[in-house]
C-alpha cells in the first residue's frame, strides 16, 4: 500500500462508522414513520426518540471527518463528484437539515397532531438521506463521474440502476441497524413489548436487507462490472463472505434475544459492505483515475495523517466514553418529574406565536429559505447571489422569530 493509498483506509474507516452510526439514526426516523397510531405507535416513536438524543450529534462527526480528509487528500477527485452529483448531494443535505428541525422542534409541540407532523419530515428526511448518499455511491461506482468540473450528467450520474440499488440498500441496512439497536435499548430498560416490536422488526428488516444485497449485486455486475466483479474475486470476496456472515448471525442472535451480541454483529456486517467496495474498486476512483494519480502531493498527506492521528488521540477516548455510557443506560429515561402548577404565571408566557401568526410566519422562512437556495445553487450572476444570501439570512432570521427561544426562558421577566 503507498502512501497515496493510506487516506483512502482513513476515509473508508469514517464511512463505516458513519454508516454503523448514523445510518442506525437513519433506521430509527424511518421507524417512526412507520408506527402507526395509536398509544403504542406513540411510545415506539418516543422511544426511537429517546434513543438518539445522546449520540445523534456525534453521529454525524464522522460525515464531517470523511469529507474533510478526501476534500484534503483527493482534491480533484472531491471536486468532480461535488459537481457531477450535484442534486443527489443537495437532497443528502436537505435531509439532514430537516432531520435536525424536526428533531429540535419534537419537544416543543403540543398536541398529538403536531407531534405527528414533526415526526412525519423527520421519518421522511431519514429515508431520504441514506438513499441520496447511496445514490452517490453508486454513480461513482457505476464510473459515471468523469474526472473535471461538472463533466458527467447532472441526472442520469444518479439516476441509473447502479444508483438506485445502492440507495434503496442503505435505507434498508439502516432500518435493519436502527431496529437491532432499538431492540437492544428495550431490553435493557425493561420495555418488553417495545422489544418484541423491535425485535420482529429486525428480523424482518435483515431478512430484506439479505435480499436487497443480493439483488443490488446483481445489478452491480451488469451495470458496474468493476465493482460487481472485484466483489467476486479476492480480496473484496472476502468482505462480502464476512458480511454474509455476520448478517445471518445478527438474525441468530436477535432470534434468541442476545441483542447486545446482536449490536456488534449487524454493525460488522455493515462495515464489511464498505470495506467490500473499497477493495473491489481500487485503486481506481474515477474513470481513468487511480489513488496515486489523484493524490495531493507527498507533504500534504503526511501532515493530514499526523492531523488524523492527533485528533482520534483527542476524539476516540471521548467517544468512546459517550458510547459506554450510552450502552450502560446513564441517559436511559428515569421516573416523571411530579407535575406542578403554576397559577400565577403570567400570561402570554407560553411564548409562541398565536397559531396562524405562526403558520404564516413558518412559510415565509420556508419561502426566504427555497428562495435563497435557489438562486445560490442555480443562479449564475452576482445580484442573483447577493439576494440569494439576504433571503437566507431573512429565513434564519424569521424562523428565529417564529421559534422565539428567547421566551422559553423560566426566569422573572
Amino acid at each position: 500500500m503507498t502512501l497515496a493509498e493510506l487516506p483512502l483506509v482513513v476515509v473508508l474507516i469514517g464511512l463505516a462508522a458513519y454508516t454503523t452510526l448514523g445510518g442506525a439514526d437513519f433506521g430509527a426516523g424511518m421507524w417512526q414513520l412507520t408506527a402507526g397510531r395509536g398509544p403504542d405507535a406513540e411510545r415506539l416513536r418516543d422511544h426511537a426518540h429517546r434513543a438518539l438524543a445522546p449520540v445523534w450529534e456525534a453521529n454525524h462527526v464522522w460525515l464531517v471527518f470523511v469529507l474533510t480528509v478526501a476534500w484534503t487528500a483527493y482534491p480533484v477527485v472531491v471536486g468532480a463528484v461535488a459537481s457531477t452529483l450535484t442534486v443527489p448531494l443537495f437532497l443528502a443535505a436537505l435531509g439532514v437539515i430537516a432531520r435536525g428541525a424536526a428533531y429540535a422542534l419534537h419537544s416543543g409541540t403540543r398536541t398529538s397532531s403536531e407531534r405527528r407532523r414533526v415526526d412525519t419530515v423527520f421519518a421522511a428526511a431519514s429515508a431520504l438521506t441514506p438513499f441520496a448518499l447511496g445514490a452517490v455511491v453508486g454513480g461513482i461506482v457505476s464510473m459515471r463521474v468523469p474526472v473535471g468540473n461538472a463533466a458527467g450528467s447532472l441526472w442520469t450520474s444518479w439516476l441509473n440502476p447502479s444508483s438506485v440499488a445502492v440507495g434503496v440498500l442503505a435505507v434498508v441496512l439502516s432500518a435493519f441497524l436502527a431496529a437491532v439497536y432499538l431492540a437492544a435499548d428495550a431490553a435493557r430498560i425493561g420495555e418488553p413489548d417495545l422489544e418484541r416490536r423491535f425485535r420482529a422488526r429486525a428480523l424482518g428488516s435483515g431478512v430484506l436487507a439479505g435480499a436487497v444485497a443480493l439483488g443490488a449485486l446483481a445489478v452491480l455486475r451488469v451495470d458496474a462490472p468493476l465493482v460487481g466483479e472485484g466483489l467476486l474475486r479476492w480480496p473484496g470476496s472476502v468482505a462480502l463472505v464476512l458480511s454474509a456472515a455476520a448478517g445471518l448471525t445478527s438474525l441468530a442472535l436477535v432470534g434468541a434475544r442476545r441483542h447486545e451480541a446482536a449490536r456488534v454483529t449487524a454493525a460488522l456486517a455493515v462495515a464489511a459492505v464498505v470495506a467490500g467496495w473499497g477493495l473491489a474498486q481500487r485503486p481506481v476512483l474515477l474513470p481513468g483515475l487511480t489513488a496515486d494519480r489523484a493524490a495531493a502531493p507527498a507533504p500534504t498527506l503526511v501532515g493530514l495523517l499526523i492531523a488524523v492521528v492527533g485528533g482520534a488521540v483527542l476524539l476516540a477516548p471521548s467517544l468512546g466514553l459517550l458510547f459506554a455510557l450510552v450502552l450502560r443506560g446513564r441517559f436511559d429515561p428515569g421516573p416523571p418529574a411530579p407535575a406542578t402548577c403554576d397559577a400565577q404565571a403570567p400570561p402570554g408566557r407560553a411564548g409562541a406565536a398565536s397559531p396562524p401568526a405562526g403558520r404564516r410566519s413558518s412559510w415565509v422562512a420556508v419561502g426566504l429559505l427555497v428562495a435563497g437556495t435557489g438562486l445560490l445553487t442555480v443562479a449564475e450572476s452576482g445580484p442573483a447571489h447577493a439576494v440569494g444570501v439576504v433571503a437566507l439570512a431573512g429565513a434564519a432570521a424569521t424562523g428565529v422569530a417564529v421559534v422565539r427561544p428567547w421566551a422559553l426562558d423560566d426566569g422573572p421577566g
